[in-house]
């Protein structure tokens, strides 16, 4: 639900989070690109706490953004170095003075004028933000940029034909359609459900792993079964054999 500047003020004025303010994604491709870069760097840094992700969180940044907020707030961010922990927003004044240090925003008919260069222009001159990505879900366009003496330059593909990111220590690249995080060896970063379903495809290959050899095994304990049964048929029948030879005289031991 949208505050009026009224809320904000009372909220700004009691040193409050104020809620977020951001409107709903563009549509449920959108969605889903913007939950599934949450679930892999999540998933990827599970054991860290010292890291916050902003998705279509509203960055208050001013206090003075009241009835006059032009600029919505990133569809992706991303601040290190601050404590892990739920928020309503993200309140540059009360984190610090902290801004994102890695925005990401998802282009959209409606937004992709404004991501290319309102807001670029502000993660560049007012966030002084690092590095900057945006991606079309639509068309998969990838683009992004880096801070460098003060103005952002394009990030160049690099052998693999991705976007290497020093903040994240990873690179960003399409795969499928879908933007994606890849670690310094290539290898795709799974998100929380897809990690899961590696996880269960390994118990499951284990479980018939040891399946298998259970199944060898008893094979070959029902193989040596079968040998001793036989050599025992084999045995009887020569003590058979050897009992007549007596009972007719013969020596079976004899030459």
């Amino acid at each position: 639900m949208s505050q009026t500047a009224e809320d904000l003020s009372q909220a700004f004025a009691l040193g409050l989070e104020p809620e977020s303010d951001e409107p709903e994604m563009e549509s449920s491709q959108h969605y889903d690109q913007l939950a599934l870069l949450v679930s892999m760097l999540e998933w990827h840094w599970r054991a860290r706490e010292d890291f916050f992700i902003g998705a279509n969180l509203s960055v208050y940044f001013r206090r003075e953004q009241l009835a006059q907020r032009e600029l919505r707030g990133p569809d992706f961010f991303l601040v290190q170095g601050v404590e892990r922990r739920p928020r309503r927003s993200w309140t540059v004044w009360l984190e610090g003075g902290r801004y994102p240090d890695l925005i990401i925003e998802l282009l959209s008919e409606t937004t992709a004028r404004v991501d290319r260069t309102a807001k670029k222009a502000l993660y560049q001159d007012v966030f002084r933000t690092p590095e900057y990505y945006w991606f079309s879900p639509d068309t998969a366009e990838l683009a992004g940029f880096h801070l460098v003496d003060g103005r952002y330059e394009p990030i160049v593909t690099n052998s693999r034909g991705r976007l290497s990111s020093r903040v994240l220590g990873l690179d960003l690249g399409v795969s499928e359609g879908l933007l994606r995080l890849f670690d310094d060896q290539g290898e795709l970063i799974p998100s929380l459900p897809e990690a899961v379903a590696r996880e269960q495809a390994l118990v499951e290959r284990e479980r018939e792993r040891a399946e298998g050899e259970r199944r060898r095994a008893e094979q070959e304990r029902s193989r040596a079964d079968q040998e001793r049964i036989r050599a025992d048929q084999e045995r009887i029948r020569a003590e058979r054999l050897a009992e007549r030879l007596r009972a007719l005289g013969v020596d079976p031991e004899s030459d």
